[in-house]
């Protein structure tokens, strides 16, 4: 949608977000696929928020001069390793769901704080064609993300634009091994 802004299209991939946690807690069919869809957008996201967003926000004022794109930086940050780990645990493991359950949470409340603050701030701070065009560049460090979670990447901008890309092409060529074993397996 080409006339969606940034903060409707993260507003809406939080909501996609918020409904895969919900049915991977709530024990729907397809877990595995579940939880690869989450990790994969999730991942995503976070890296093209990271990139586009936060360094936006960060230069705005707000209120006086309180940053609120440090605690982001920081869930997020947490939130990669806690993806990772439980991406290592695999889905299957008895101790699951009980870390999805904790990670579930702090990923909503991180959502909530950036709804709250930044995604308020942007829309106080920049004009209608501003926020349009930041959607642009959303979507194009989105084509061009790491498909999983790289917590050692570090969680800023410079870090994302140089280790983003080759994480990314090792993501989707692992992804698309999987996708060919999944296809051979059925």
């Amino acid at each position: 949608m080409t006339d969606q802004d940034v903060v409707d299209l993260l507003t809406a991939q939080h909501e996609e977000i918020r409904t895969l946690l919900s049915r991977l807690q709530a024990g729907h069919d397809g877990k595995r696929d579940l939880f690869t869809d989450l990790v994969r957008l999730l991942a995503v996201h976070e890296s093209a928020e990271e990139e586009v967003v936060h360094p936006v926000a960060g230069r705005a004022r707000f209120g006086a001069d309180a940053d609120i794109v440090q605690p982001r930086l920081e869930e997020e940050n947490a939130a990669k390793r806690a993806l990772a780990d439980l991406y290592d645990l695999g889905v299957d493991h008895p101790d699951f769901d009980a870390r999805f359950a904790r990670f579930a949470d702090a990923v909503r409340e991180h959502a909530a704080h950036e709804e709250a603050e930044e995604f308020a701030l942007l829309r106080a701070q920049f004009s209608s064609s501003q926020l349009r065009r930041m959607a642009g560049s959303l979507r194009a460090a989105e084509a061009v993300a790491p498909t999983r979670p790289h917590p050692h990447a570090g969680e800023s901008a410079l870090a994302n634009l140089v280790a983003g890309p080759p994480l990314a092409l090792f993501d989707r060529a692992r992804d698309a091994v999987r996708d060919w074993r999944q296809q051979q397996d059925t």
